[in-house]
């Protein structure tokens, strides 16, 4: 079972990103899937929980901002984040309820 972020990076404030997360060895369309992040020195703080169906859910935070969706045929979960904040600088991580993955660090800064 196998989790692994990609497409993090340097972006400015108001800038966009789009995150993936590639899954492996396990029946990803059957599985709800959730991103998380932790910003240096803090803890992890949840972002996004999308089902098998499709159905999302978001902290009060990313609301309007960040947007969770998934391709099954493609065993890959995506997190697009638009009007980046400083504040949102941390390292990105997908997750299943048993496993996480190795992050993708992002970094918003002018």
């Amino acid at each position: 079972v196998q989790l692994v972020e990609s497409g993090g990076g340097l972006v400015q404030p108001g800038g966009s990103l789009r995150l993936s997360c590639a899954a492996s060895g396990f029946t990803f369309s059957r599985y709800a899937m959730t991103w998380v992040r932790q910003a240096p020195g803090k803890e992890l703080e949840w972002i996004s929980r999308i089902n098998s169906g499709g159905i999302t859910i978001y902290a009060d935070f990313a609301k309007g901002r960040f947007t969770t969706s998934r391709d099954n045929a493609k065993n890959t979960l995506y997190l697009e984040m638009n009007s980046l904040k400083v504040e949102d600088t941390a390292v990105y991580y997908c997750a299943t309820d048993a496993i996480k993955g190795q992050g993708t660090q992002v970094t918003v800064s002018s």
